[in-house]
């Protein structure tokens, strides 16, 4: 494509179309004269009226000398005419000229001998006000000096972006010398850049004559064939003086330094904005797998296309473990995260599940010597040593593993484990950086899944003494049938001291028992499982309620400091009644035939523990098919509701007819018991039968 008025050639061929003047002569304003042998004037062109005043009328037929020559320079100038006339050579040079107005103008001449088709002789004078040829000089010769000694790289491209010069700055630039430009394409010279969109800029500034400037572009030159640079490119078009355009101006500054540094300026941005995430989003709970989902969620896709955290198996059950270098590595896998690729996930060991890792696998190696292992560049043998099988290595293989890193996790001189990275879509392999930011997330999670293993383990601890301090009582006594449940509190939160027992007595008759001692973790678990045990053997005394609750709060008194709540019944299939005494409790509920569901209207009482306090006995009618509730607050405490609405919902729910215990036991906790309720549930059901039951 050749810009208008501007005829496309070939190199110093023939012109191939019409041709518009160049505006370099008006700039010059050359003025042409032609005199015969005497000296007349036969010509004057409107140039010459310009620069010496007289119309045409005025100067032909005059003699020069006397209307162009200054009269101290006539006998001179004679001189010169008469040799050029006589021997035909041309000359030049430049002395004052006279005005009509009577001014003087230094005037630059070239003088020649024409010679017509008769033999006939005539004397060509063009002149040039010197002022302009100067002025014109210096501006080529500044714009040459600037050019050739410009930093700048600057090319010249025609009008179908050919190389038409080249300074010396951009032939070190490409690495190419000038003449190696001149009359190829971008294209031809610099294959290794993105010569079609620069292309495409440089048409649009020749249609349109706006700039196009400081234009990113990166590629690879001869000059540094083995890396990659970045280059600042502006266009400019360029018109003679008459507007015709003659081709597009380029300069090129080589920007790779400030490039490279914005690039690593982005990079520790990206690594302060992830380590910041994560910071945030890494130990939200103390539960063990969420908080490895959280770091695994961190690491993709910032720093990963697949993520997966493992621990040392021995480590999770709380015991210390040391590889030797012949020992497999039992791993337990916690967390896996990928992006699209489903076989890098069927590849990874699902969540839960423990794997030997044979020695020679990188994943044992990173564990063993607590020190990252990085392989940026996959190769098929290294496939073998990350996979935890063959067919693992072949599924990594299929999904494009191209990069892989290994960071341990370390807490408190301990290694726990391993944060596994590989890259499938990401082109670029890991490095330094990458490796930098890995171990930074993977040290500051460890302390927090070290902390999450540790309270799991403690709370493993408590959950069992409590399970084993909890009865494991016959489903129908002398004269009820009873059902119960216990929840632990949600996983992130310490197991409590709740508590509830079904004791038999004599003559048919029951104890029942529902606590709750105040605080939690293994303390409130070992005051739970004394206050069971003193309320069996207060129980076998036959204790009023009220006598048994106040022997409970002497023991609860001398527990350091413990508080409990407790509500103790005595049931009687013969009388058909229960005897009851609370010690701040919530009041157990009643159902009947025929009744709406009811609380029992009890005398609250003090927590156990409070010291002082009398307690009260109430009597509660019991009739064959009428059940019991009894339950801990962290059946019916939330924090969004009132604990009104809470017991209402609770009554509503035991309205509902046709379920056994063990159903309305299950629909009451799968009802009423949120999963992140930090309190745990006792729960305790009886429904009174015939004594001959």
């Amino acid at each position: 494509m050749s810009a208008a008025g501007s005829p496309p050639t070939d190199g110093d061929g023939p012109v191939r179309g019409p041709v518009r003047p160049s505006g370099l002569l008006d700039v010059l304003r050359v003025a042409s004269v032609v005199l015969d042998t005497e000296g007349r004037i036969m010509l004057w062109s409107p140039q010459a009226e310009e620069l010496f005043g007289y119309n045409a009328r005025e100067a032909l037929g005059q003699y020069a000398a006397r209307i162009m020559v200054h009269e101290e320079h006539l006998d001179l100038v004679v001189k010169l005419f008469a040799e050029v006339m006589r021997t035909g050579r041309t000359w030049a040079g430049a002395f004052p000229i006279r005005r009509k107005d009577g001014g003087t103008r230094l005037v630059e001449f070239r003088n020649m001998r024409l010679l017509d088709d008769r033999g006939k002789v005539y004397a060509l004078g063009l002149a040039v006000d010197q002022s302009t040829v100067r002025r014109l000089e210096q501006d080529v010769a500044l714009s040459t000096r600037i050019v050739a000694q410009s930093p700048i790289g600057l090319a010249v491209l025609d009008a179908d972006l050919r190389y038409v010069s080249v300074n010396p700055a951009l032939e070190q630039i490409n690495g190419i010398p000038a003449d190696d430009h001149l009359g190829r394409t971008i294209r031809e010279v610099l294959p290794l850049v993105d010569s079609d969109a620069i292309e495409v800029t440089a048409h649009q500034v020749l249609d349109t004559g706006r700039p196009s400037v400081d234009r990113f572009m990166t590629g690879r030159t001869p000059a540094d064939p083995d890396e990659d640079h970045a280059w600042s490119v502006s266009l400019y078009r360029l018109e003679n003086a008459l507007g015709s355009v003659l081709g597009v101006a380029v300069s090129v500054v080589d920007i790779t330094e400030q490039h490279r540094a914005s690039i690593e300026a982005e990079t520790a941005r990206r690594r302060l904005a992830v380590i910041a995430d994560a910071t945030t989003r890494i130990g939200t709970t103390l539960e063990l797998d969420r908080t490895a989902g959280e770091l695994a969620d961190v690491a993709v896709p910032e720093l990963a296309d697949a993520a997966a955290v493992d621990l040392l198996d021995a480590m999770v059950q709380g015991r210390r473990s040391t590889l030797d270098p012949a020992e497999p590595a039992v791993m337990r896998a916690l967390a896996v995260r990928r992006g699209d690729e489903a076989d890098v996930l069927s590849a990874a060991d699902p969540p839960g599940r423990v794997t030997r890792y044979a020695p020679d696998r990188l994943i044992t190696e990173c564990v063993r010597t607590g020190l990252p292992v990085m392989v940026p560049r996959v190769k098929d043998e290294d496939l073998a040593r990350i996979a935890r099988s063959p067919e693992a290595a072949e599924l990594l293989a299929r999904a494009g593993v191209h990069s892989y890193l290994a960071v341990p996790l370390i807490a408190r001189g301990e290694v726990l484990g391993a944060l596994d990275l590989t890259r499938t879509r990401n082109p670029r392999p890991f490095d330094e950086d990458d490796l930098l930011l890995a171990r930074e997330l993977a040290s500051r999670a460890a302390v927090q899944i070290d902390n999450a293993r540790w309270y799991q383990n403690a709370r493993d601890t408590a959950l069992t003494l409590q399970r084993s301090l909890l009865p494991s009582h016959p489903s129908v006594t002398g004269g009820l049938e009873v059902a119960s449940r216990y929840q632990p509190a949600g996983a992130t939160s310490e197991v409590g001291g709740d508590w509830f027992d079904v004791i038999p007595l004599e003559g048919d008759r029951t104890a029942l028992v529902v606590g709750d001692v105040m605080g939690s973790g293994i303390p409130a678990a070992a005051t739970m499982g004394r206050l069971r045990t003193a309320t069996h053997t207060l129980a076998s005394l036959n204790l009023d309620p009220a006598v048994l609750l106040e022997h409970l709060d002497r023991i609860t008194v001398g527990l350091d400091q413990a508080i409990a709540t407790c509500v103790y019944a005595v049931h009687d299939p013969r009388a058909r009644q229960c005897v009851i005494a609370n010690a701040g409790h919530l009041p157990p509920a009643r159902v009947r035939a025929g009744h709406a569901a009811e609380l029992l209207d009890l005398p609250t009482g003090v927590p156990l523990g409070v010291g002082g306090v009398a307690f009260s006995t109430t009597v509660v009618e019991l009739d064959p098919g009428d059940r019991l509730v009894f339950y801990t607050d962290g059946l019916v405490e939330t924090r969004r509701h009132t604990l009104d609405e809470r017991l209402d919902r609770l009554l509503a729910l035991l309205d509902e007819p046709g379920h056994s215990l063990e159903e309305v036991c299950d629909l009451l906790l799968r009802t009423l018991h949120e999963p992140d309720n930090a309190d745990d549930v006792a729960l305790l059901i009886a429904r009174a039968t015939t004594p001959d039951a």
